[in-house]
């Protein structure tokens, strides 16, 4: 399976001149824990956690309604394509320590995949889904 399969593709997305108060809006509307951060033209010029904005914005009494995306946002994003191999993202994940990649076609963003994604997939093992667990928490169980 390939993720193009499983991937959320109602891409929610801003820019790096969103404040941090609006990106928080943002996913609490839609229900989601990740934003991609992209130029004009839809390529991924960073990402922001729901974790991210408690981190590096609120921890710091950073004013939300003030602070740009641009100021906490990661700018070396682990990413995947459509045509990777569910499993082969698994193991990105795991091997980087993320929950989340965006899926990028032509380097532009067309949705993002998860590992809650990943976990309702039929055809990925028990064994291989708490694998990625394990090498995103780094407990090293």
């Amino acid at each position: 399976m390939r993720v193009k399969e499983c991937m959320c593709n109602n891409l929610v997305k801003a820019t790096p001149e969103t404040s941090v108060a609006e990106a928080a809006k943002l996913m609490n509307t839609n229900q989601i824990g990740c934003l991609p951060i992209c130029s004009t033209d839809d390529r991924v010029v960073g990402f922001v956690t729901d974790r991210d904005i408690i981190t590096r914005a609120v921890a710091h009494n950073k004013d939300c309604n003030n602070t740009k995306l641009s100021d906490i946002m990661t700018i070396n994003v682990i990413k995947t394509t459509a045509d990777t191999e569910v499993k082969e993202a698994a193991n990105i994940m795991a091997n980087n320590q993320v929950r989340r990649l965006p899926v990028l076609e032509d380097g532009k963003v067309i949705g993002v995949l998860t590992i809650g994604d990943i976990a309702q997939q039929e055809d990925i093992s028990c064994e291989k889904l708490g694998e990625t667990f394990e090498g995103i928490c780094g407990c090293g169980c």
